[in-house]
């Protein structure tokens, strides 16, 4: 084995992002481990691997080969701030134990272990800090470094945890993480897109790799939602033909929803009284005209409780015990911990206290009915434009987000946002990213075989690492040298005596 080679064993392995970074840095796989059947079929036709090498369910393996380091991507539901945070609480949780075991077992001379960046969340501290326990126990010294992909080499904000150790000590105080890189990729590189020279980017210190900004101060995406406002917000009302006046309600909603005053959620909707303390003008036909045009919806928020029923199961004896002086109020529910420790579905509960005539509702108010910041509008998250430095994080489920080639320059807000519904939502001018880019904003090759099937493909590319990252840690640890040969007293003194 020369100083630049050494085997690795690429636990989790997905499509092989890890194998990809370290095949290009002199390394040799001995064996991977996964069990999703298009990850490895990905993986075996990109690497010419043999599905026998596959280890298999990482829970059945009793000991790995022997190898230099070892590679792991846990997966991230039970950190992820999009799951429920039940960290070792969830089974799969536990996969850091049999991933850690594995790492005992075998003892190589390093590893990387990848996870989401809700693992270093302070509410997740208590079980990082048993992580990096369980890795001392196992004879290992170790740190975790919180990455962002776009500093290293692609157009993606996609920040990850990367815990790195090593069997000896010193190659691990040898280690540093790698200085970002100096020039960056960005979308129009991916979209090979050729920027007009107006609205080329200087890079200045003002300007982080988690802006989304031009110089001047405007977005370079367009956000499609009636929750936030900005230069850049398309709202329905934008989109649906509506009068000045009709606007001004909505306006109106928005401004106000989020105020502590009408409810106690982060964003609450209003009753005519409230519209009315703002506007006495408001007419409830006005209200009605917006939810027939489908841009608020009209929601049940306060409940008369009537005489009690003997016959009651767990979840509405619950509900009903909620009550202030025989009322249930919408939002004080929601944020209610004892239905929330008793996962009691509200919608289902209620409903059924209704068909049981114990509860009556006595008042409405108004949201908007587009009330799910992720989804969007009519399908449609975001639209980024070519000069934007970088795409959202790639997922498993995909999102919402697309990309236009056309350039627009920003002059002042009216017709910045003119420009934009007229030549890009109105033309169709927007589209999904391709699986080619996707492959790119991740570090992949553009040929990189992938399922036919978008949904297929999304889940495999929205699960892998970020090559790029890969390559620079793995060049970091070579740089150790704790893979080559080194020189000591004792080879020189066996030399001499040759």
């Amino acid at each position: 084995m020369t100083d630049k080679q050494f085997t690795f064993i690429d636990l989790f392995a997905g499509i092989g992002g890890f194998h990809q970074a370290l095949v290009s840095n002199g390394g040799v796989c001995k064996g991977y481990s996964e069990i999703n059947r298009d990850a490895i079929d990905t993986y075996c036709e990109n690497f010419s691997e043999k599905k026998e090498s596959n280890l298999g369910d990482i829970t059945k393996i009793d000991a790995l080969p022997s190898h230099d380091l070892l590679t792991a991507g846990v997966p991230c539901q039970s950190w992820s701030i999009a799951g429920k945070n039940l960290g070792f609480d969830d089974d799969r949780g536990q996969l850091w134990n049999d991933t850690i075991y594995l790492l005992k077992q075998s003892q190589p001379k390093a590893f990387i272990f990848e996870n989401v960046k809700g693992l270093v969340d302070p509410r997740n501290k208590e079980a990082l800090n048993y992580i990096m326990q369980r890795i001392k126990e196992a004879g290992y010294h170790a740190n975790y470094y919180v990455v962002n992909s776009y500093d290293y080499g692609v157009p993606q904000n996609r920040v990850r945890i990367y815990i790195i150790g090593f069997k000896e000590e010193k190659f691990f105080k040898r280690f540093q993480l790698p200085k970002t890189v100096d020039k960056k990729v960005k979308l129009c590189d991916i979209l090979n897109v050729e920027l007009n020279d107006s609205l080329v980017k200087e890079d200045t210190e003002q300007l982080t790799s988690m802006s989304l900004s031009n110089t001047n101060g405007y977005n370079d995406y367009f956000l499609f939602n009636d929750l936030r406002n900005g230069k850049t917000t398309i709202h329905s009302w934008d989109i649906i033909e509506t009068t000045q006046r009709q606007k001004d309600i909505c306006y109106l909603l928005l401004k106000n929803r989020r105020k502590s005053a009408y409810g106690k959620l982060d964003g609450n909707p209003l009753s005519l009284e409230h519209f009315n303390s703002l506007d006495e003008t408001i007419e409830q036909d006005e209200l009605d005209k917006l939810v027939e045009l489908e841009i608020l919806k009209k929601v049940e928020y306060v409940y008369a409780v009537k005489e009690l029923e003997k016959d009651l199961d767990d979840n509405e004896l619950l509900v009903l015990e909620q009550s202030n002086h025989n009322r249930l109020i919408l939002d004080e529910l929601k944020v209610n911990k004892t239905l929330k420790v008793n996962r009691v579905s509200l919608p289902k509960t209620i409903e059924q206290l209704k068909k049981k005539n114990i509860l009556k509702v006595i008042e409405h108010r108004y949201e908007f009915k587009n009330s799910k910041i992720s989804t969007g509008l009519f399908g449609i998250n975001r639209i980024f434009l070519p000069t934007s430095d970088t795409f959202p994080t790639l997922v498993a489920s995909d999102t919402n987000d697309y990309v236009t080639l056309k350039q627009i320059t920003p002059s002042c807000d009216e017709s910045y946002k003119e420009e934009f519904l007229e030549e890009v939502f109105k033309a169709k001018n927007y589209r999904k990213i391709t699986k080619e880019e996707a492959c790119l904003i991740q570090g992949f090759p553009k040929d990189f075989k992938l399922p036919e099937s978008r949904a297929r493909w999304m889940k495999l590319i929205g699960n892998s690492v970020s090559v790029p990252v890969i390559e620079v840690l793995c060049k970091a640890i070579l740089e150790t040298k704790v893979f080559g040969s080194e020189v000591t007293n004792k080879d020189i003194l066996k030399k001499l005596s040759a």
